[in-house]
């Protein structure tokens, strides 16, 4: 069962101990308290006498509940939903909107990751469309978002971004997710712009993660390609992959269970992969946004991902596969720790992208933070 989600109280409740598991209801799924992190906070208050110092026990942080509503009939057999172009801050972008309850319905704005497109929403946007209307954007450089010729990729352009979009919209603020380099971006947009966004929803964020491994590269021979006399010979094979071979690299790489996949969507990923062979900036794009990801990585402390966490106050809720080849869920208890009003489902069997393996643990989970908050009670 799924403890009920506490507010937070002066004086009550007990902070989570190292090691405490959550087992939640639904597919696989555990949050551990990872050893070395308090989830106690301190307030400090001032009498006329003395200052005081009252500590604030804060709810554990794996302790997401699960809403029960019903929820639309998981159909991976949906296409990607329908596309428009919109202009923003001088950049053309592509959307993908899933209709929702109505133009009085609050508004989700979806981010995705490295490689990635507004198609990485599909079954996650179906899943949340009783409660939100959708809205999934391609970057620049990414899905069928042309970029700008001096357009930058850094994080804080991908940032940007996103906030004109939200401010174009004008639906208020919004429910905001991001996956990878998705979920680093919208973490920039929560910390500097707080009255755009309601609550975040990071699926695998892409903070600070250096290991050096070959299990984090779809194809192992990428970095002989780089290397004198042998490398030209790489690249030529690497650029002679058709787009069925490439679109189930990617599934190895970001799934835990690629084999689940149904067939009309390699398909799909192919035909994506197809599309992108014909646009001269996706794969300078790619480049350039992994370029200014890690350097993102490498920045001085005062400006880190992970002191930009902090910084985010609205409700927020982690994500994380256990089989994460790309960021290792090792991160996620700091991450969500981090966060004043973070908490954290670990979902098993699962990879990089939660919302795609995952898409109804993930609804119910989010659906369960937004009750919470409208209860007072996250």
């Amino acid at each position: 069962m799924v403890p009920p989600a506490r507010s937070h109280q002066v004086g009550k409740g007990s902070p989570a101990r190292p090691g405490d598991t959550t087992l939640l209801a639904g597919s696989p799924v555990s949050g551990t308290v990872d050893p070395g992190f308090s989830s106690a906070g301190r307030v400090w208050g001032v009498s006329q006498a003395h200052p005081v110092s009252v500590t604030v026990p804060r709810v554990p942080f794996t302790q997401v509940p699960l809403s029960t509503v019903p929820l639309p009939p998981l159909d991976t057999s949906i296409p990607p939903w329908p596309g428009r172009e919109v202009e923003v801050g001088g950049h053309r972008l592509h959307l993908r909107e899933t209709p929702g309850p109505g133009p009085d319905a609050p508004t989700a704005v979806y981010v995705h990751g490295l490689g990635g497109s507004a198609t990485n929403w599909t079954d996650l946007a179906a899943q949340l469309a009783n409660t939100v209307n959708g809205v999934a954007v391609d970057l620049p450089g990414f899905g069928r978002s042309e970029p700008l010729p001096d357009y930058d990729f850094t994080l804080d352009s991908h940032a940007e971004v996103v906030i004109a979009l939200v401010t174009a919209l004008g639906v208020g603020p919004v429910h905001l997710f991001g996956n990878s380099l998705g979920g680093a971006v919208a973490m920039k947009v929560a910390a500097s712009r707080p009255d755009l966004v309601r609550t975040v929803t990071l699926v695998s964020p892409a903070v600070p993660d250096l290991r050096p491994s070959l299990n984090r590269m779809s194809d192992p021979r990428v970095p002989l390609a780089m290397l004198p006399i042998v490398g030209a010979s790489v690249r030529r094979q690497l650029a002679a992959m058709g787009p069925r071979e490439r679109a189930e690299q990617m599934l190895r790489l970001c799934f835990a269970e690629p084999t689940r996949v149904p067939e009309h969507r390699i398909e799909e990923a192919a035909r994506e992969y197809s599309e992108r062979g014909t646009q001269p900036w996706a794969g300078p794009a790619l480049g350039r946004s992994t370029l200014g990801l890690v350097r993102a990585w490498l920045v001085p402390r005062s400006r880190s991902l992970w002191t930009i966490a902090p910084q985010i106050t609205m409700p927020a809720l982690v994500v994380w596969g256990t089989q994460d080849r790309l960021v290792s869920v090792r991160k996620a208890p700091r991450t969500a720790q981090l966060l004043p009003r973070g908490r954290l489902l670990v979902l098993a069997r699962t990879g990089h992208c939660a919302q795609i393996e995952r898409p109804v643990s993930v609804a119910r989970a989010v659906l369960g933070m937004w009750e919470a908050v409208g209860g007072h009670a996250w």
